[in-house]
């Protein structure tokens, strides 16, 4: 399965101390340079240098789709380059990226979805432990998309 990533769910892992957690539920992942430069720009979340992790493969830049203009560039190189390695997955929170990415045909799973898998593949031990911990870390969740995914996993 090809696997591209964004940033925000690799800070989201990071913040959580299980960035490992993704390499669990989706094997490798495929980042693009932009997201290798926003992750090494430095604040408050420090993200594993992806280039040092073994399960993370950095694909070359291409030239931008046009159709991803008013993204980000972590974003619109991620989509571009998602769509051109016809990828089975996109992991991506941010509302208008997740949008286009679906529009053009890519199936997209964010943070919340990845950490839904991953408490029903037993890997954490609560859902909505991990959300909030995210919360304190400065991560915002519609709260009652929070509650209805809590509840598939038996957190109320």
């Amino acid at each position: 399965m090809t696997v591209f990533s964004n940033t925000t769910p690799l800070f989201a892992f990071a913040a959580l101390d299980q960035f490992e957690l993704l390499h669990e539920v989706y094997g490798e992942i495929h980042i693009v340079e932009a997201v290798v430069q926003e992750c090494t720009a430095g604040g408050p979340i420090i993200v594993p240098s992806p280039s040092k992790v073994g399960w993370i493969h950095v694909v070359p830049s291409t030239t931008p789709d046009p159709r991803f203009y008013m993204l980000d560039a972590g974003e619109r190189d991620t989509l571009s380059a998602a769509l051109s390695a016809k990828a089975d997955l996109v992991l991506i929170d941010e509302r208008l990226g997740r949008n286009l990415a679906e529009y053009h045909g890519l199936r997209v799973v964010g943070t919340l979805g990845t950490l839904l898998k991953a408490k029903k593949m037993n890997y954490i031990s609560s859902f909505l432990s991990s959300v909030r911990e995210l919360q304190k870390c400065g991560f915002w969740y519609h709260e009652p998309l929070v509650a209805r995914l809590a509840t598939l996993v038996g957190e109320n």
